[in-house]
């Protein structure tokens, strides 16, 4: 099986979209915040806080996707995905903190109306300006966030999105003050904040439930197990894991195979498994396969039987007064139920006749059972 490795020119396009976005939240966070100051918007200022929030969010993404995007190494075999996980656990962390300033001081000059402030035409214009650079941030950063399946790309799109909404919010808070209700631009950054405070939660939660190994969703789980039903030889499957790395997918899983194919054959089968798996599930990057010749949930266990050359030990002594077992060629050993089920290959030139080779056959089976480990006994002659 080899490495997990990642494509470099994933960072690359995370790079540059978030980049792009870096930039025009860090124009749009200090006009919000120089003209809320100079224009008496509470709210807009809330919303300029928001946007450099989002300056914050974008430094942390090129710092994650940068170190993410190295190959798996000796001391992290699966890869670095997961600094992405830890990154918007951190950003949802911080969103929160934000949402708890802007909503504290909102509301504390809710209490004190002689602290509550008129803004004028200025903030509600750049407040309008924000709604529709932000919403096209959000979409250039989704459309990426989907051609690369990044979970902090599509949480960074959302929360350029959550800064489009609080603008709307803060639009609808202005229009209100200017119209008299001096009280509406405070009540509309209580409004932002909880906006922020949500963002935040949903990246923290969705980033710790992927640290604990939450697996797929019902939907996902159902698409794994019906593609490798589908693949020929697989009688049935069971201990289905599945669990996050980043924006990758890890399965493990036991496969159930007739316990009479040869080693070479389940393999196949098993890599057959991991390939489908890997080619039709874009989420999916790795495969560990176990094969089962029984259900090994519910079949007696067979940890406790002896291996090959302590068996074949117990097994020449039960057979050394039988002359057959000198011309035994081959021993096939299926470990089955709790117990070793044999099948004997003799060549037929070795023995005189049919009825002879019967006779043999009969005392390799009865020597062989005598042995407390051994189940079936089946004699092949060729």
């Amino acid at each position: 099986m080899s490495a997990i490795s990642v494509d470099p020119s994933r960072y690359r396009e995370t790079r540059r979209v978030t980049v792009v976005g870096a930039v025009l939240d860090l124009v749009l966070g200090v006009a919000k915040i120089a003209v809320g100051w100079l224009n008496h918007s509470q709210a807009l200022v809330a919303d300029g806080v928001h946007s450099l929030s989002d300056l914050a969010t974008d430094v942390m993404v090129l710092f994650a996707a940068k170190h993410a995007s190295a190959d798996a190494d000796e001391e992290h075999p699966y890869g670095h995905a997961r600094i992405e996980t830890v990154a918007t656990v951190g950003l949802g962390i911080a969103l929160l903190a934000v949402a708890a300033g802007i909503a504290y001081d909102a509301v504390s000059r809710l209490f004190e109306p002689e602290r509550l402030l008129t803004p004028g035409w200025l903030s509600l214009a750049v407040a309008s300006i924000s709604i529709v650079s932000k919403e096209g941030i959000y979409h250039y950063t989704i459309r990426a966030a989907r051609r690369l399946r990044s979970n902090l790309l599509r949480a960074n799109a959302w929360h350029s999105r959550s800064d489009a909404i609080s603008s709307v919010v803060v639009v609808i808070g202005v229009a209100g003050t200017m119209a008299g209700l001096n009280y509406l631009d405070a009540v509309a950054a209580v409004g932002v904040a909880f906006m922020v405070a949500k963002i935040g939660w949903d990246l923290a939660w969705a980033s710790v439930r992927e640290l604990v190994d939450t697996g797929l969703n019902r939907e996902q789980v159902e698409q794994i197990r019906d593609t490798i039903a589908s693949v020929t030889g697989v009688r049935d499957l069971h201990l289905l894991r599945t669990r996050r790395m980043g924006s990758d997918a890890l399965v493990d899983v036991h496969i159930q195979v007739d316990p009479t194919l040869s080693v070479s054959e389940g393999h196949h089968v098993s890599e057959t498994v991991r390939r489908r798996l890997i080619e039709g599930i874009d989420e999916v990057s790795d495969v560990m396969v176990h094969i089962d010749p029984e259900n090994d949930e519910t079949a007696q266990p067979c940890g406790h039987l002896p291996l090959r050359r302590e068996l074949m030990t117990k097994l020449e002594a039960a057979w050394h007064d039988v002359p057959a077992a000198n011309h035994i060629q081959k021993v096939t050993m299926h470990y089955l139920s709790g117990r070793v089920h044999l099948e004997l290959f003799v060549p037929l030139q070795e023995l005189a006749t049919i009825e002879a080779a019967r006779a043999e056959a009969s005392a390799l089976e009865q020597a062989a059972r005598r042995v407390p480990e051994v189940g079936s006994v089946q004699v092949n002659y060729y």
